[in-house]
């Protein structure tokens, strides 16, 4: 059964006096619990095709789909409610709030959510328990590594249970041991969750830990391959 699916793909931007094509009629579905890789270099279109299927962005043409629920009937609001209830983001620059704890930043979403201070508090802290960052509740982000604050940022995009969490570059910013530990962390939220992973990645150990890779080349799909048992 896909969670997510994209028809016909579309879209191009305006740089200067020059239109540039990001995406060319990209068509494909993500089954739920994948753990996928959008592979390909710089340029290629993958950031374009996550932000658009996490609504951060619309598409000219074609229709995107998560849960059956089709982006274009969708308002500005109810686009906003659907992130903030299915979707999980994690940034490469990890996009933490300077002056809240760890525990506070994983809170956050589920602030917005409504939900009570206590259970948030509870919530919170379980979920820093299982990334490792136990003993780390109240460093703000400036008090952390860079591994820890992906963590962080990996446990605050997983605490309101979305349906599919979408990282942009995840490992970019880590070195190689604290990549694999960070990929080894979400493989572990996929399988004991069933929460969806989809990520943007030029990395080949992300590719290496992927059920399926779908390589992007100049807007379009060059490759999809998914790895047997």
């Amino acid at each position: 059964m896909p969670i997510v699916q994209c028809q016909e793909i579309t879209k191009t931007y305006r740089q200067g006096k020059v239109d540039v094509t990001a995406l060319h009629g990209i068509t494909l579905d993500v089954a739920e619990g994948g753990f996928v890789a959008l592979a390909g270099p710089s340029g290629s279109g993958k950031t374009t095709l996550l932000n658009l299927i996490g609504g951060l962005d619309r598409p000219d043409t074609g229709r995107i789909m998560i849960d059956h629920k089709d982006y274009a009937e969708l308002s500005d609001s109810q686009m906003a409610d659907l992130r903030l209830h299915r979707i999980g983001f994690v940034f490469q620059a990890y996009n933490l709030i300077p002056v809240l704890s760890a525990v506070e930043n994983v809170e956050y979403v589920m602030l917005l959510q409504g939900v009570p201070k206590a259970e948030r508090r509870r919530r919170a802290r379980r979920i820093l328990d299982d990334v490792g960052l136990a003993d780390k509740y109240r460093r703000r982000p400036a008090e952390l590594s860079g591994g820890q604050q992906q963590r962080v940022a990996v446990a605050r995009a997983i605490v309101a249970a979305p349906s599919i969490v979408l990282a942009d570059e995840p490992t970019a910013n880590l070195d190689s041991r604290t990549g694999e530990e960070l990929l080894r962390l979400m493989q572990e939220m996929n399988s004991r969750r069933k929460v969806t992973f989809i990520f943007s990645t030029h990395d080949e150990m992300v590719m290496a830990h992927a059920h399926r890779v779908i390589t992007i080349r100049d807007g379009r799909i060059a490759d999809d391959r998914t790895k047997g048992p």
